[in-house]
């Protein structure tokens, strides 16, 4: 079929007729069989990875709501000295952090995790096991970076840790380093979730599901991880950066030696302000779905609302600096920055007016999940009203780190996001529990968090206006601030109280099985409500529509009879159908890998990794590095697997094949994403080097000698052309045929090439007389080079799996994914480090 429209035949295929063979379902079950005992640990399917990821950044969202409340307490009287002040900047930064890295970005992300499968009606996830390597080192690394608040090494120096502040001089333990190996540690994880996310919402939709039949929640998931691949490398790159300057005294943020602490703010809040969208989008799609459902009828304005959701997530990457209006930038930025702020609220209005006329448009039924939608709908309002305030320049001047921008801050977090998954959590509780959640309760919750909400921040905007800064861990008697801030304290522990009346209500309640459940409570019209076991679905439908369930009363049954796609195993493997990006064409059928420990392992191995960094056992931290790499290496190993049938019948007689490479693969669609990643550290860190060199120039020293430059290209040049060679030599062996050494060496020699070319890079460099240590420019070019011999080093151990598989019989052509994805991988290092290489080199651009 082609990508230009959907073959229409296939309507009059499906459903089809006649009996079902004799034990079809039951080798399905056998296949996608439930793990039991420690056999838990090892599960890769999403029914399990979900529940697991929802239920771990549930425990974040309590352990940092602990921390408030112990705030809010030292907070309910001046001169309080519950908390020494020291461990009151421990308690704030620790309760910011958890709940923006561990709490709210995490939850959305498992929330897609447990629903796009079923709600696209795919068998699981494309990359299984990815999800589960990045539910693990989320899970552990977390677990270990709070445990530090535990034995007095927990960071203080805010969510944000603005550099001097965080600097050697100023803060000299190793707290710092917990949160900045920590965090960067566990947006790896998020960049591994998002990039399965991406290729699950493009390439796993059921037949007939198009861009324009897509339920809105899986627009907002890939809208969320488009941006998180954008954004979050910023972050990663900042964090790396000021752990350089920390351990090895590179003056990246220290303005004495050509660096600038304004560069951190630059590369933090590129991230730090499309988080907030990060978090709002998905929380919008489960708004816009509850909706619908609640009213009972179709969502109002859909492609407006998608339209808006891309525009939000445009627009937000625009708007980083309205965090920095009061560090003295030029009035031209200012105006620039203040009118994005302005502009991205335009979208989600958008969606506001969509919600509400849905709701005018059908008969709302007064269910807890519409109580928390009406409920989270206008505190985001109210936080929005708030924003365009702040997103003026002479408002921001007055309120700028003050308790207003606390209560705004809470307001938009918690009506765009907590609310919204206070209502999922009700809403889809039926998909996963064999109990329903309480409704009469339900409503108790809603109403002590909705009270508590207003009782506690709405205060805070006049304590903020009477001039009551941030991050203080107390203030005078007799200023008007004691009643306003008793008060915000007794709002905390209304909410507290919510949230513990759930939790009671959840553990009467949750109950998960695999056979049954309490299923479609609220009667919601998507494909996530399908009879579904641990593989999804029984028979992948075709869509008509995009609510199908209200438009096809009978498909359930249907479905669940096996007259559609993959009644049972084609292949007597776990498998699911990979379609076309946009009209969601069948194209083939992946093999999917099962229940591994490989991942487990390999996620302990990387946790503990860093945590060896953070205190300094390289030793151990070299070994467990080893060992997660060794871990990775062998969960893949599963991949070009032998199989006894290179096309199969997936139903209905239509036939289609199981391996394929280049773009219409899945793997070339997660390796361009992770190639995003890599580019956008790579685009940050040269970002970097020219803001430096616009700042101080005057310490620029010429690059090296325009030999030893050429040399250095030569390598990339090279490089690239061996990856190039060594794929069209593959191209060109018999179909399930040994090729021989020649591409797996070609792939081998381009990995050491870039090696090679990183080693001349250094070594030119030290040549020309740069020291890191020196200069921001030493910094900044030697930070460069550093990424890039990483990259060739990760290029070289692909060399080396390549040759081993080789060696084993497994690089049999024409169509080897391994070969595809390494060798492609080895050109874009080549190309990066070409780039990279160009620009420092072009700045300040005279050659000796």
């Amino acid at each position: 079929m082609s990508e230009t429209g959907f073959d229409h035949a296939l309507y009059d295929r499906f459903p089809t007729q006649g009996p079902r063979p004799e034990g079809e379902l039951e080798e399905l079950e056998r296949i996608w069989c439930a793990p039991k005992g420690w056999q838990l640990l090892t599960a890769v399917n999403n029914n399990y990875i979900g529940i697991y990821y929802v239920g771990t950044a549930f425990l974040f969202f309590l352990l940092a709501g602990v921390l408030s409340l112990v705030m809010r307490v030292q907070l309910a009287a001046p001169m309080q000295d519950i908390l020494p002040v020291e461990t009151y900047n421990q308690f704030f930064t620790m309760h910011g952090t958890v709940m923006m890295f561990l709490f709210a970005v995490p939850m959305v992300e498992a929330i897609g995790v447990l629903l796009l499968p079923q709600m696209l009606a795919a068998r699981d996830l494309p990359f299984p096991r990815l999800s589960a390597y990045a539910f693990w080192a989320y899970f552990v690394g977390g677990l270990l970076f709070f445990c530090s608040l535990f034995v007095g090494l927990a960071p203080d120096g805010g969510w944000f840790m603005y550099p001097p502040l965080t600097s050697m001089a100023y803060s000299p333990g190793i707290n710092t380093d917990f949160w900045l190996l920590g965090i960067g540690f566990i947006e790896i994880s998020a960049i591994a979730g998002a990039i399965e996310i991406i290729i699950g919402v493009l390439r796993t939709r059921a037949p007939g599901m198009t861009l324009s039949r897509m339920p809105v929640f899986a627009w907002a998931m890939l809208v969320f991880a488009v941006m998180i691949v954008v954004a979050f490398p910023s972050v990663i790159l900042g964090t790396l950066l000021l752990e350089l300057e920390r351990a090895f005294n590179w003056p990246f943020f220290d303005p004495t030696r050509g660096g600038d602490p304004l560069l951190w703010q630059h590369l933090f809040w590129f991230f730090g302000h499309p988080e907030v969208y990060i978090i709002f989008l998905p929380a919008a799609g489960l708004m816009s779905m509850m909706v619908s459902t609640i009213a009972r009828t179709e969502l109002v304005g859909y492609r407006l609302n998608v339209l808006a959701i891309i525009a939000t997530g445009f627009i937000s990457f625009g708007v980083w600096a309205h965090h920095m209006f009061a560090t003295g930038m030029p009035r031209v930025s200012t105006g620039y920055f203040s009118a994005a702020s302005m502009a991205v609220s335009l979208p989600a209005g958008i969606q506001v007016f969509c919600w509400i006329a849905t709701l005018a448009s059908g008969k709302i039924r007064w269910s807890v999940p519409a109580l928390f939608v009406i409920g989270g709908l206008m505190v985001f309002v109210m936080g929005g009203l708030t924003g365009v305030m702040v997103g003026m320049v002479p408002f921001d001047w007055q309120a700028h780190d003050t308790y207003f921008i606390v209560a705004h801050l809470h307001y938009v977090l918690i009506g765009g996001m907590v609310l919204p998954m206070f209502g999922a959590f009700y809403h889809w509780f039926g998909m996963s529990s064999v109990r329903a959640l309480s409704e009469r309760l339900g409503h108790w919750v809603f109403w002590l968090i909705f009270a508590g909400i207003h009782i506690c921040f709405l205060p805070m905007h006049l304590s903020g206006l009477m001039g009551m800064p941030r991050r203080v861990y107390t203030y005078l008697p007799n200023r008007g601030l004691d009643l306003l801030n008793l008060v915000s304290t007794l709002g905390a522990f209304i909410i507290a109280a919510g949230v513990l009346l759930f939790v009671v209500d959840l553990a009467r309640k949750f109950r998960f099985s695999a056979e049954e459940s309490a299923g479609n409570v609220y009667g919601g019209g998507t494909l996530e409500w399908l009879p579904t076991g641990l593989y999804s679905t029984r028979s992948i439908p075709l869509v008509r529509s995009r609510d199908p369930l209200w438009d096809d009363p009978d498909l359930a049954r249907r479905v669940d009879e096996g007259r559609y796609f993959l009644p049972g195993s084609a292949t007597g493997l776990r498998e699911t159908l990979i379609t076309s990006p946009v009209n969601a064409e069948p194209q083939y059928l992946q093999i999917m890998p099962g229940p591994s420990a490989w991942p487990l392992a390999a996620a302990v191995g990387t946790a503990l990794h860093f945590i060896g960094l953070t205190v300094q056992a390289y030793g151990f931290s070299l070994f467990c590095g080893f060992v997660a790499i060794v871990c990775v290496l062998r969960w893949l190993w599963d991949t070009d697997r032998p199989l006894k049938h290179e096309e199969v019948d997936v139903g209905a007689g239509i036939v289609l094949p199981i391996a394929i490479t280049g773009s219409a693969s899945h793997g070339w669609w997660a390796l361009n994403t992770l190639m995003v990643v890599m580019g956008m550290i790579g685009f940050m860190s040269v970002f970097g080097y020219l803001y430096l060199y616009g700042i101080h120039p005057e310490v620029w020293i010429a690059p090296p000698p325009l030999g030893e430059t050429t040399l250095v290209a030569a390598c990339g040049c090279g490089a690239f052309l061996l990856a190039a060679l060594s794929r069209r030599r593959l191209a060109r062996s018999e179909k399930g045929v040994f090729p021989g050494q020649g591409p797996w060496l070609c792939a081998a020699l381009g990995s050491v090439a870039l090696a090679v070319g990183s080693w001349l890079d250094w070594t030119g460099w030290q040549d020309a007389g740069l020291d890191p240590s020196m200069t921001g420019q030493g910094a900044t070019v030697f930070a460069l080079v550093a990424f890039q011999a990483v990259c060739a080093a990760i290029a070289v151990i692909m060399g080396l799996y390549l040759g081993y598989r080789s060696g084993r019989g497994l690089l049999s052509g024409p169509t080897n994914v391994t070969l595809d994805i390494v060798t492609r991988f080895i050109g874009y290092v080549a190309m990066q480090g070409l780039i990279t290489s160009l620009v420092v080199r072009l700045f300040p651009g005279s050659w000796p």
